[in-house]
């Protein structure tokens, strides 16, 4: 398929798309006047490069971890182990801190849910 199609299956922009490649993170096979063709490998590895980036992963800690999605050896697969800990680490910190404060914001709702319910006006 050719990048619109991909763009349009997946959702990313032609821009991300492009980008993607530049940064390492997606790579395509080029017709002899140069287009861009994908796979349908490309529409799951284009969705896991969202995910990743939407839960605030640089591509550049992603581009880490894609070598060894496509062509594994015990080296890649060691830089990618690496990057791998190291990101789940980071989230599993932002998955608490997040929970701490929803756990917060829940409390000052319930307060002032009370307040409310208790009709008294200030």
């Amino acid at each position: 398929m050719r990048i619109g199609e991909l763009s349009a299956r997946t959702g990313a922009s032609r821009r991300s798309l492009r980008y993607y490649e530049q940064q390492g993170l997606l790579v395509s096979t080029r017709s002899p006047s140069g287009q861009r063709y994908y796979d349908e490998d490309h529409v799951q590895r284009v969705a896991l490069v969202q995910v990743f980036l939407a839960a605030g992963m640089s591509s550049r800690a992603i581009a880490l971890m894609v070598p060894c999605m496509t062509e594994p050896t015990p080296d890649k697969a060691r830089t990618a182990l690496t990057a791998m800990n190291r990101e789940r680490t980071r989230l599993s910190c932002t998955i608490d801190s997040l929970t701490t404060a929803r756990e917060a914001l829940d409390q000052l709702i319930d307060v002032n849910r009370d307040f409310l319910a208790a009709g008294t006006d200030t």
